[in-house]
């Protein structure tokens, strides 16, 4: 069984990605940060009007930042996984 989902797929961009293990990672790292900053769940970063990412090579550089400015020591394979986790959940972008 993949875990990899059908959505994921649909963006060759992400298609070896485990969105699985990108919302583990999510969870665990990011939402009490998004949280505190956008309040409620955190979700807002990634829906507001006027977020900065606007493609799957810029969400993945987002989450770089992140993994970077926060030292959590991903490797590009969980920052992959997070990124698409992200889009399939929030930005939907096609490449």
């Amino acid at each position: 069984m993949s875990l990899i989902s059908a959505d994921a797929m649909a963006n060759d961009f992400f298609a070896t990605a485990d969105i699985v293990a990108g919302k583990t990672l999510l969870d665990k790292n990011c939402i009490s940060c998004h949280a505190s900053s956008y309040g409620g769940d955190g979700s807002e970063i990634y829906t507001r009007p006027f977020h900065k990412v606007a493609s799957s090579k810029g969400l993945v550089a987002q989450v770089r930042a992140c993994n970077t400015n926060l030292n959590l020591q991903w490797f590009e394979e969980d920052e992959m996984n997070t990124s698409a986790y992200l889009n399939e959940q929030y930005y939907k972008f096609e490449e």
